[in-house]
């Protein structure tokens, strides 16, 4: 059987390949070509998708991720000044958006100056006082014993009495046509002798100040507002008004800067 198998190749066998005839391979071979997917796992493999290509490949990386020099990192002198180093940053930062490691970078470096800028002030602060407190130790006595004298309260204590004053000051101006200040000068004095004892805890100290305060007040407007043109001066504002506004400061310098 197998000797007329081998003998006569036209016979059909699962075992045996079929010999085509030249029509079919033709047939066979244009089949192949314009196939629309390739059988050849060679050629399946070499394919590449697109998902396969690097996320940042396209983005421009940040060439001194290394530096650690801040002012090198940023490209910028020692000496930039704020708006130099702020410029900087925000230029590299447009250049190199996108990239993440690069963005970070350029944030520390920026950090990085920003907190030596704020120690240099630090410092700088505490040297002037540093200098103002040695100022006043090199000071004659009499400037020693009169800076004594003076504090410095919260700015909400500051504000508030000068509140309470230009109250009386306006007050004052309002019933000028109607008679004198005489009432609104007894009640500064009042607040400012309560506001005096309240800080030195001493009734006869705050007594004194409060009273020394309205006297020269009273004193150096008496000088002085004589000396102001009546071109400046409203018809209705007289001598003893604008007296008792000078007044009213120096008795609101006396309770609120004076120990």
């Amino acid at each position: 059987m197998a000797s007329f198998i081998l003998s006569n190749p036209t016979i059909s066998s699962p075992f045996l390949p079929q010999k085509l005839t030249k029509h079919e391979q033709i047939t066979r071979n244009a089949t192949t070509l314009y196939s629309p997917i390739s059988r050849n796992t060679r050629t399946l493999l070499s394919v590449k998708c697109a998902v396969d290509a690097p996320y940042e490949g396209n983005i421009p990386k940040f060439p001194r991720m290394s530096v650690w020099d801040p002012y090198k990192c940023l490209g910028i002198s020692p000496y930039a000044s704020e708006e130099e180093i702020w410029s900087s940053r925000n230029f590299l930062l447009e250049q190199y958006a996108g990239h993440e490691r690069s963005e970070e970078s350029i944030e520390a470096a920026f950090e990085k100056l920003l907190m030596t800028s704020f120690k240099e002030r630090k410092k700088t602060k505490i040297n002037l006082k540093t200098r103002l407190k040695k100022k006043v130790e090199e000071s004659p006595p009499w400037v020693k014993a009169l800076l004594n004298f003076v504090e410095l309260p919260p700015v909400e204590v500051i504000f508030r009495r000068l509140f309470l004053f230009a109250f009386m000051g306006g007050w004052s101006i309002m019933n000028s046509a109607e008679g004198g200040p005489a009432f609104q000068v007894a009640v500064s004095l009042a607040a400012c002798i309560y506001f005096l004892n309240e800080k030195t805890k001493n009734l006869g100290r705050a007594f004194i100040i409060g009273l020394g305060s309205l006297a020269a007040g009273w004193v150096c407007g008496s000088i002085f507002v004589p000396m102001i043109p009546t071109v400046l001066i409203h018809p209705t504002w007289t001598l003893e008004l604008l007296t008792s506004l000078v007044a009213y400061l120096f008795m609101f310098v006396a309770c609120t800067f004076l120990k």
